[in-house]
């Protein structure tokens, strides 16, 4: 794990200049700063991009080539054997990413899982824990969700015979504003009372980069009989959680973000401790999820594992879990806690660059709070956005464009650099 002792930017309070200079110094502090050596960089001109994409894909580790040979090579020598020989069997793979993925989540080893992608872990998750009966039958989640989780909620409430429309309880914004309240969704939370089922919350908005209190809605939640569940999809490998201590009920997550996985990379699930033991918990079964010992016994009867691998469905994804794998040895490397503390620094530093620039129109609709967000800051632009967000394309810079005139911008502390951020800045000063 990085040490993080001598650096001068992992103190709370930090006098931010707009120089090159500060930028250079910070990143010659930087003890995580020889991990931006380790990944794949785009080029424009014949020159690395400023890639500030990931929290919607995560950069290619340079060790990911050999780690995919290293799975083609047991294949190509090995073939079925490989399930049960060569540096890494098969029949435990997925196995191998788990130890690396406690400390991101804080969880138990026995509470996580690594299967699927995360709108189907979603799905089999709220099969589990979305059981709507009488007067509790209701969902409760933020208004504007990403689509993924809008439709797997909304498929699901009509899976049980009830329309949406009253089912679904959507907390919105205040009027004129664009974040959440925790007031306002821990009091709707106590006036749905018994009529709630399920609370299903973003553990972050990928929209305005919110990050929710996660532990304040589960306790919430399970005051008034409700289960509490979160899609971490913007979260793991940004912002450490605690999801044991927490007692949330489960929660979901993508691998291609934050956790630098690849397009399409493997999913992964929570289910606490507390219900991945209990095999007697109604889910829909797959022969990964029996119990080891009865597996290639090949009879009827369906045992689950007495853990989250108790969910799974089918063989391990080998090829779709090869990247994480990768990437999570050196996120361990680093440090979870480490990497909060850079991301926060330079996340900051970005917010203090940007207010540096009154002659472009926007505002910076993410928490000001660096407790209450992660790496990104969304800008609203209220003209131009698209405009913008292609001259930004032309001049190196990657990131992405949402409506109605969002851009999002998130330095990734792994492989971004205080002087990425200071050029980003030079960039946007000749807009």
């Amino acid at each position: 794990m990085a040490d993080t002792t001598s650096s001068v930017f992992f103190v709370e309070q930090i006098a931010y200049q707009a120089s090159l200079g500060f930028a250079q110094a910070c990143d010659e502090a930087d003890p995580l700063a020889p991990f931006q050596q380790q990944f794949h960089f785009p080029e424009v001109a014949g020159k690395p991009v400023i890639y500030f994409c990931g929290n919607s894909l995560g950069l290619q580790p340079k060790a990911a080539e050999a780690a995919l040979q290293q799975e083609l090579d047991t294949w190509r020598q090995m073939a079925v054997g490989g399930y049960f020989g060569g540096p890494n069997p098969w029949l435990h793979y997925h196995q191998t990413c788990v130890p690396a993925l406690c400390p991101l989540l804080g969880a138990l080893p026995q509470e996580l899982v690594v299967m699927n992608a995360l709108t189907v872990n979603l799905h089999f998750m709220m099969l589990s824990f979305y059981k709507p009966q009488g007067k509790r039958f209701k969902i409760m989640m933020e208004a504007g969700a990403f689509p993924s989780d809008m439709y797997a909620i909304e498929t699901q409430v009509r899976h049980h015979g009830l329309a949406p429309e009253l089912a679904i309880v959507e907390i919105t914004p205040r009027p004129g504003q664009k974040l959440l309240h925790m007031d306002d969704i821990l009091q709707a939370i106590e006036n749905e009372g018994d009529a709630l089922a399920l609370c299903m919350f973003s553990g972050m908005n990928y929209y305005t980069g919110q990050l929710y209190d996660m532990a304040a809605i589960t306790r919430a939640a399970h005051a008034v009989g409700a289960m509490a569940g979160f899609d971490l999809a913007h979260v793991v490998g940004n912002v450490p959680v605690h999801l044991h201590q927490w007692n949330a009920d489960f929660a979901v997550w993508c691998s291609y973000k934050y956790l630098n996985g690849g397009p399409g990379a493997v999913g992964g699930a929570f289910v606490h401790q507390r219900h991945a033991q209990n095999v007697e918990l109604p889910r829909l079964g797959g022969w990964w999820g029996n119990a080891e010992e009865t597996r290639f016994k090949m009879e009827k009867g369906f045992v689950p594992k007495p853990d989250a691998s108790g969910w799974c469905q089918s063989t391990t994804q080998v090829f779709n879990t090869v990247c994480l794998k990768a990437a999570l040895t050196m996120i361990d490397s680093a440090g979870i806690d480490n990497m909060r503390k850079k991301s926060m620094a330079l996340t900051g530093y970005l917010e203090f660059l940007l207010q540096q620039l009154p002659q472009l129109d926007f505002e910076i609709i993410t928490p000001a709070d660096a407790n209450a967000r992660g790496a990104q800051l969304s800008l609203y632009f209220r003209t131009q956005g698209r405009a913008i967000h292609q001259k930004m394309t032309e001049n190196g810079i990657v990131v992405d464009y949402r409506e109605p005139g969002v851009i999002r911008v998130a330095p990734a502390p792994l492989y971004c650099s205080f002087q990425d951020v200071y050029r980003f800045y030079e960039i946007l000063k000749s807009f």
